[in-house]
């Protein structure tokens, strides 16, 4: 059975290659949302704070358009590697899915990886190229690209006759002809009713509903997000839940709210039939991956293929002499509640308590998927302290195994050489180079992931910004020797105090520094870089002694070269394995792990001795 009145469909891409703006234009055009209300008119569906901020999607959405009396459920997801588990459980969903493309980039690493899986989930693909706007497209050259990375993946034939449409989404229009702008987006509309299949949809088979999305509603708890498979459920109906993780495990709630995804909203209904993608209000104990079944035929699906994580990083309780002076929620209770409550949410995340009291050990997709919880936890006010991220290693016939990504860089041919070097130290192998005619040329290389870390920052410095930078996981490999990627020692605050522009003035010369004059240190933390390897414990806050006397220049007056102020990506970056980063809604701060440099030296001389 099918329903010929739905189609659901998902919009998947490399990272800032479009999605989002397509979706504005298909919403306007449906009249989804008021065009006059100046609020929300691009990147409608990026509702999140963090999303707007970074101009990227992070959460997958849905959204839902009615379209000559048929819906059409649209789901956005996100284009950055770090957070494919957004793009695996929701490719679940639908039918089919919308590969965007640049016009000018083309496939990208991320295009290849989203690409591969909704392949293999058997979705038939719709390909826009997106941005014909721009200058110097190349819609062909970029369609015989896509062809070629379809049959790279193992396209079968059906989905290898996928058509193309050819598009502006921030202008709203799209066309069948890669020279001809057209009218508007109504093309995008047609060749999804004409090519995306409808969904299978017996409602006389027992309830089956998979959990896809988790939402929170204060007054009615749980709110689980997904498309019913088979079968009816109704408003205050009973179901069953079965645990993704243990089948055996099936517990009884009630459906106290069902609603339907309508525009950018939702509308309540009394009941939904299989197809539909819908919310269920009021379920209690509910995990992404869970089941919905009818409680007298208990039929659970099976559970949602999630890559695993390759990065973790430790979070611990803030133990600074600052701490409590500007978070709500400080002790290990409350951390790990809010990483308990994450994990049912986020599924690509996994945490486990080690036994020191007060440390979490979390695990990511990657260095992003991580600093976005983080970000995300200090501004709900949490205050606590994280180590620098560290590789999860495999070990497989005897061999060690570490995870590596495909990294392409796109240059101008005068910065070659300071690029060659900078990734040749950090262990990266070149698989191709591409000469893209003018004074550009493309490069991909395989590079281990710890050595992705505090790389962007040095290739938009070496390139002088004008280098594009991407990377995505490609697989592990045996493990590789890297030498020490930072060679700078740091200033290390001796004591307790006020930093003074005194101090600051005789410390600036030997380095850089990470403080203003007049800020709050503490005993152990790290305030500057110093130009040298070793770390050295220094003095921000000496005074300059008073006397009666007076002579030339002594009264001169103190310049200081602005400090470098860090922002939670570049301390996640910049911190060593004996170093962490002080997280509070208002700071970040760098530390030594151990405080008393008395104790360090101790410690490091133990070391040394063994």
């Amino acid at each position: 059975m099918k329903r010929d009145d739905i189609r659901n469909v998902a919009i998947i891409a490399h990272v800032d290659h479009g999605k989002t703006t397509i979706v504005d234009s298909l919403l306007k055009f449906s009249g989804q949302f008021n065009v006059k209300n100046n609020e929300f008119q691009d990147m409608v569906l990026d509702s999140n704070p963090i999303e707007r901020e970074r101009g990227i999607t992070i959460l997958a959405k849905c959204a839902s358009v009615n379209y000559k009396g048929s819906i059409v459920n649209i789901v956005d997801t996100p284009g950055h590697a770090d957070f494919s588990s957004e793009v695996e459980r929701i490719l679940k969903m639908v039918d089919g899915a919308i590969l965007m493309v640049d016009a000018v980039e083309g496939p990208m690493p991320q295009t290849r990886f989203v690409l591969r899986k909704a392949l293999s989930l058997g979705l038939k693909p719709i390909v826009i190229i997106n941005k014909m706007d721009r200058p110097n497209v190349m819609p062909n050259t970029v369609a015989y690209n896509v062809l070629d990375l379809f049959i790279k993946l193992g396209a079968t034939d059906e989905q290898l006759d996928f058509p193309i449409l050819y598009a502006s989404g921030r202008d709203g229009w799209a066309s069948a002809v890669a020279g001809e702008k057209g009218k508007d987006i109504e093309p995008v509309f047609k060749i999804i009713m004409s090519y995306i299949p409808p969904p299978d949809a017996d409602i006389e088979k027992p309830l089956q509903m998979q959990l896809t999305m988790l939402e929170y509603n204060n007054f009615l708890g749980n709110v689980g997000i997904g498309r019913i498979l088979n079968g009816i459920v109704k408003k205050g109906q009973p179901v069953a839940i079965v645990n993704y993780k243990n089948i055996k495990s099936t517990k009884i709630s009630k459906a106290v709210r069902i609603d339907k995804f309508y525009g950018l909203g939702k509308q309540e209904v009394d009941e939904a039939r299989a197809g539909d993608i819908v919310s269920i209000s009021g379920l209690e104990s509910i995990e992404v991956g869970d089941t919905l079944c009818g409680i007298h035929n208990i039929l659970p699906l099976p559970p949602l293929a999630i890559d695993e994580p390759i990065v973790s990083m430790d979070f611990l309780v803030n133990d600074s002499p600052f701490a409590g002076r500007e978070g709500k929620f400080l002790t290990s209770r409350h951390i790990k509640a809010r990483l308990g409550k994450e994990i049912q949410r986020n599924v690509g995340l996994k945490v486990e308590t080690l036994d020191n009291e007060g440390r979490f050990k979390v695990s990511g997709r990657g260095e992003l998927h991580l600093t976005v919880l983080i970000e995300t936890m200090r501004r709900e006010g949490f205050e606590f302290a994280i180590s620098s991220p560290e590789v999860i290693y495999k070990e497989k016939d005897g061999k060690i195994l570490e995870p590596m990504e495909l990294l392409t860089l796109d240059i101008e041919n005068q910065y070659q050489g300071a690029v060659f070097e900078l990734v040749g130290k950090r262990a990266a192998k070149l698989e191709n180079i591409i000469n893209e005619g003018g004074n550009r040329i493309h490069l991909e290389y395989i590079i281990p992931s710890r050595a992705l870390i505090g790389l962007k920052n040095e290739f938009l410095t070496s390139t002088r910004g004008n280098g594009i930078i991407h990377h995505s996981f490609y697989d592990y490999m045996p493990k590789v020797s890297i030498s020490n990627l930072r060679i700078n020692g740091v200033f290390i605050a001796k004591e307790y105090g006020k930093t003074t522009a005194y101090a600051l003035d005789n410390l600036q010369t030997s380095g850089q520094l990470f403080v203003k004059p007049g800020a709050e240190v503490y005993e152990g933390m790290i305030i500057g870089q110093n130009s040298r390897e070793k770390d050295l414990v220094v003095n921000p806050c000496k005074l300059k002694k008073l006397s009666n006397m007076r002579s030339k220049g002594s009264d001169d007056a103190v310049i200081l070269i602005p400090p470098r102020i860090m922002n939670l990506e570049q301390a996640v970056e910049y911190i060593a394995l004996d170093e962490l980063a002080e997280i509070t809604p208002a700071s970040v701060r760098l530390r030594k792990k151990t405080l008393n440099h008395l104790i360090r030296k101790r410690n490091s001389q133990n070391e040394y001795e063994e």
